[in-house]
């Protein structure tokens, strides 16, 4: 069948709810209403006000009562509603949800989702489109997800409401009506496992979540460039899957980084120092990033200058090292050339 990531997350919640009678989902507007984008479309409805509901417009009240619930044995699924929406409940996920095991001496555990629709690309305002991923993943004690496709978006759901630890899903707006031919259920997805989704022997883009979608696009206009381009996609943040980017990166010798967030100091810049560190001697070029600029989330009519790009990417790919042609024999993991003078790439491939 052909379903929406909207329709994989209502399946997924629909089919933890029914599995487990602990779980319960709770936020703003997620009861009645289903949710601003729908997600809990019709769970109050089958399931009740006591395992569905809504919840005032206080998000540190909201996260405050789901770590008390998941001290006491339940699996609370919340919703920030928006990305920036979180902030006034940041304080509560760093000191309590992200150190409650350690805190404990791992006597207790919380069990929880906190759900984050994030990122831009639907010309939404200030505080609606904020990429904030990097603050979670800064912070030990959480898991960090990103789904990009429908599927993932429903097998890593159920791994992460049956997770015992805290995992903050991070579901890319622009995505949710985005469709795949799936069958639902699937085959449930171990965190810290990523895919390729497109082969290639000349240089990986490495990507998660709504930038999916543009890494492929980047791949197609450069395969009509001379350019073979493989397409990884992270798909969990935290726990990160060293070895498949390495695996990919050594075997193609060249890497760019696309994340939407801002560069400085964001998830990317961390995906491109561990590939550098683990694969120096493969690297026939720099690693370079493409990412959000630095600077607060532009107007609606603007953020199309904010957002990475296919003309972005293919600048990033065409700034890569390369001799005369591309080497589309290029398979061995040692790197063809030199290093040469490395090139600046802070704040993102401009």
């Amino acid at each position: 069948m052909t379903v929406t990531m909207a329709q994989a997350l209502n399946q997924a919640l629909r089919d933890a709810m029914t599995a487990d009678e602990k779980v319960l989902v709770f936020g703003e507007d997620v009861g009645t209403l289903g949710g601003v984008f729908r997600i809990t479309d019709g769970l109050t409805r089958d399931f009740g006000e006591d395992r569905c509901f809504d919840t005032p417009l206080a998000e540190a009240g909201i996260m405050g009562f789901a770590i008390g619930l998941a001290m006491e044995g339940f699996r609370p699924v919340v919703e920030m509603q928006f990305d920036a929406f979180g902030y006034p409940a940041f304080e509560q996920v760093v000191s309590h949800v992200a150190k409650m095991r350690n805190r404990t001496r791992g006597s207790v555990s919380l069990p929880m989702v906190i759900r984050v629709p994030y990122a831009g690309g639907i010309g939404g305002v200030e505080h609606h489109c904020d990429s904030s991923e990097g603050y979670y993943a800064h912070t030990p004690g959480l898991k960090v997800v990103a789904p990009a496709t429908p599927a993932d978006a429903y097998s890593l759901l159920r791994e992460a409401i049956s997770d015992d630890d805290p995992v903050v899903f991070m579901e890319p707006k622009v995505s949710y009506w985005a469709k795949e031919e799936v069958e639902l259920p699937v085959q449930r997805e171990a965190f810290g496992t990523s895919a390729v989704r497109r082969s290639g022997n000349d240089v990986t883009l490495v990507t998660y979540g709504p930038q999916l979608k543009t890494c492929l696009q980047a791949a197609e206009a450069a395969a009509e460039l001379g350019y073979d381009v493989e397409v990884v996609d992270l798909r969990t943040i935290v726990p990160f899957d060293d070895a498949g980017v390495v695996e990919s990166v050594r075997r193609t010798g060249r890497c760019v980084v696309v994340s939407e967030a801002q560069g400085f100091a964001g998830v990317a810049a961390e995906v491109a120092a561990r590939v550098q560190e683990r694969c120096f001697h493969s690297l026939a070029a720099p690693v370079l990033r493409v990412t959000g600029f630095d600077i607060p989330f532009p107007p609606p009519k603007l953020e199309h200058t904010q957002l990475p790009s296919v003309d972005r990417v293919l600048d990033a790919i065409e700034r890569l090292q390369w001799d005369d042609e591309p080497d589309l024999t290029h398979a061995t993991g040692a790197a063809t050339g030199g290093a040469g003078s490395p090139a600046s790439t802070t704040g993102g491939a401009r």
